[in-house]
């Protein structure tokens, strides 16, 4: 879950984005937000997939990029 963490931290802040103004826009916690880019590997799935449509991507359960 750590290269999403820091695939959404580095497209956040192209957009010019705080984490809070990602939070609101993408309609999740600002916890959920920190936590995703600090690398935790317990978070949602789904919520993780909510966090990457904001930049047009989807992660797919089961399938590992190398």
């Amino acid at each position: 879950m750590n290269r999403i963490g820091k695939y959404i931290k580095e497209e956040r802040k192209k957009a010019g984005l705080t984490q809070e103004e990602f939070a609101m826009r993408s309609g999740l916690g600002l916890r959920f937000v920190r936590e995703l880019e600090q690398g935790k590997e317990t978070v949602r799935l789904d919520k993780v997939n909510q966090a990457l449509a904001m930049f047009g991507k989807e992660a797919v359960p089961g399938e590992r990029e190398e």
